[in-house]
């Protein structure tokens, strides 16, 4: 595998936020994660680099022959040439005060074999010498890549301009793995937010899935998993087709932008301890799986070497627990993405909305109920996109939108096809069902029903607006920005350049306001736990089942055991921060109460409270 430059990466962000962010930062060194979901919105951003730089454009249009996956290939085979291009000018360069290349080995992590050189170049008197020691430098960079993201659920089967039935490869995630397959990139595919049968079996299809002559695998598959257990259910999918899973990446289900997949009260910590341990067996497993099949099929096998990456994501934001999780946890790297979201360099966003969340305070983010999919999803009060919602439901009186994309089509209520829960055709309906019962219940209930179904926003066209309306690309759309950041944007107000960013990444430079407002990341996950678990009593009261109770007894007791694990591995935490640390144990002393006072108020769900273990 490839030495990476950076230890951290940066995730994929919405639809747009990342759609351009290689072609900003991954010249130097830094991976980051593109969307391939949004076909049009890849078209439209290759036409715009198309002509910022001089270069022809053809345009793909719709019902096109295989258009979705050919647009996601030409936007992919673009900024693969322009990076090219950019890097390779890159190291053209000098090392001036301020030049790029300087830049490149400046935001290095201080840790890097290329620091110690790079300084000693520096250094260098003899003119011959250090131009030597330049070359060399040159010769050991490593450019970063253009990693892209499907979300696999989010598979569509399409129609063609006839609206007949289109076979199962036209599906979105198919289409889009097409796309991305066909590519030029050397780089990896990250399949999040679930277990897609359809879409693992169809990366058998292409080759640079597999090793080369060599050994090497051009396009890499990591999956974006929330435990252990999914992890190995789904590598052992992919391993008896003999595709090789190159990384596992651990996200944090409520401690993310984004949709939040709440796991049944497996806190970080303990779900990180057990890929610690049983990872490398795990991945002997999976190798002697991996080559079994490839041996079948006469396929060159993976070697002995071989290995898998562990990389986590969700809520990082001090350097200390970047440490921690690279120290104690042995994991390969980190992921960073919503304090990005406030560096204009990397990421693509309008500047109402990145002042909006410079000036975000806990109270302002929350998980809310606006995604069509019915998956919690963390939000920011206050965007355009909430604002125009708003108005057309309460002032208008006609809620919801049209749906001109219509990616997250998903019920069938009122139609035999899927339509999407944020537009104003499923809308109107369950209004109109509302009104009906409206004699039948109070104000207070209607108005909470009402607001349940206008909550849901067109996150297609809302997610997407920014790179339009950045770029000065004109729509027939009104362009109101939805944000999806975490709830770690609450400690983050200033706007910061690329290098102040990964400086605070690498502990070079601290840019939170007031660090000790911050909780640690775990602390923070376990206080939004609680919360959802809170939502979850209440969502089945007055009358819970048994089966409802008892699972919410388990996931009370995974909470629990996870605060007993972390009192536990405690005193290995951030060893050199003892005021931290302190802080950590009154946190958690403090949660653990109101953990147990959750059992005291809600007697009802959890009535077998004398057979549950003590803490």
């Amino acid at each position: 595998m490839t030495q990476l430059a950076h230890t951290f990466h940066i995730p994929v962000m919405g639809t747009a936020f990342t759609i351009d962010t290689p072609l900003r930062i991954a010249k130097y060194g830094i991976s980051s994660v593109v969307s391939i979901g949004d076909d049009e919105l890849c078209e439209v951003m290759r036409e715009h680099y198309s002509t910022k730089h001089d270069l022809p454009f053809t345009p793909i249009k719709k019902f096109d022959d295989d258009f979705r996956a050919r647009r996601i290939t030409a936007y992919l085979d673009l900024m693969h040439d322009l990076l090219e291009q950019q890097y390779a000018d890159l190291k053209q360069s000098g090392f001036e005060l301020g030049s790029e290349l300087t830049n490149y080995f400046e935001m290095l992590p201080d840790h890097s074999p290329l620091k110690p050189r790079y300084q000693a170049m520096l250094a260098e008197s003899d003119v011959a010498a250090k131009k030597e020691q330049q070359e060399a430098l040159k010769a050991d960079m490593v450019c970063g890549t253009i990693d892209v993201n499907i979300m696999t659920k989010l598979d569509r089967d399409n129609v063609d301009q006839d609206n007949q039935p289109l076979p199962h490869g036209f599906s979105d995630a198919l289409s889009a793995l097409r796309g991305y397959a066909n590519s030029k990139l050397d780089s990896s595919i990250i399949f999040s937010a679930g277990f897609n049968r359809r879409l693992y079996a169809y990366c058998e299809q292409f080759d640079d899935f597999f090793p080369d002559q060599n050994g090497y695998i051009k396009k890499r598959i990591v999956l974006k998993v929330s435990d252990f257990r999914s992890c190995l259910i789904q590598g052992k999918f992919l391993a008896k087709k003999g595709i090789w899973v190159s990384e596992y990446r651990i996200e944090s289900g409520l401690n993310c932008g984004g949709h939040a997949f709440a796991t049944n009260g497996f806190l970080m910590g303990p779900i990180l301890e057990e890929f610690k341990e049983k990872k490398p067996a795990f991945v002997e497993e999976m190798r002697a799986l991996t080559n079994k099949t490839l041996e079948i099929d006469g396929k060159r096998t993976l070697s002995a070497s071989q290995g898998s990456l562990l990389t986590v994501q969700g809520g990082i934001g001090t350097f200390e627990e970047d440490q921690f999780l690279r120290q104690y946890y042995k994991v390969d790297g980190t992921g960073w993405a919503t304090p990005f979201l406030l560096v204009p360099e990397v990421t693509v966003l309008d500047d109402a909305t990145r002042t909006l969340l410079s000036g975000a305070k806990e109270s302002d983010t929350y998980i809310s109920g606006m995604s069509p999919l019915g998956v919690p999803f963390n939000a920011v009060k206050g965007t355009a996109s909430e604002a125009q919602k708003l108005e057309r439901a309460y002032k208008t009186k006609r809620p919801g939108s049209p749906c001109p994309k219509g990616y997250l089509i998903s019920n069938t209520k009122y139609t035999k096809r899927p339509v999407c829960t944020a537009a104003t055709f499923f809308q109107k309906r369950e209004v109109a069902a509302l009104d009906k019962e409206k004699e039948h219940i109070s104000k207070e209930a209607y108005d909470a029903a009402y607001a349940k179904i206008i909550d849901k926003a067109c996150l297609c066209e809302d997610l997407a607006a920014s790179a339009l309306l950045v770029n000065k690309i004109p729509s027939k759309r009104p362009l109101k920005t939805a944000i999806c950041a975490g709830p770690n944007i609450a400690y983050f107000t200033k706007i910061s350049s690329l290098k102040e960013m990964v400086s605070h990444v690498y502990g070079r430079l601290n840019v939170l306001t007031n660090p000790e407002s911050r909780p640690n990341m775990f602390v923070k996950e376990l206080k939004l736990y609680l919360t959802h678990l809170e939502k979850e009593i209440q969502a089945i009261l007055p009358n819970p089942t048994e089966k409802q109770c008892k699972l919410l007894q388990t996931f009370r007791l995974n909470l629990c055991d996870g605060i007993n694990y972390y009192k536990k591995v405690l005193p290995d935490m951030l060893k050199n921060a003892v005021q931290y640390t302190d802080q950590m144990k009154r946190d958690l002393a403090v949660l653990q109460m109101e953990c147990d006072d959750l059992v005291q108020r809600y007697t009802k769900v959890f009535r077998s409270i004398e057979d549950l273990a003590t803490v």
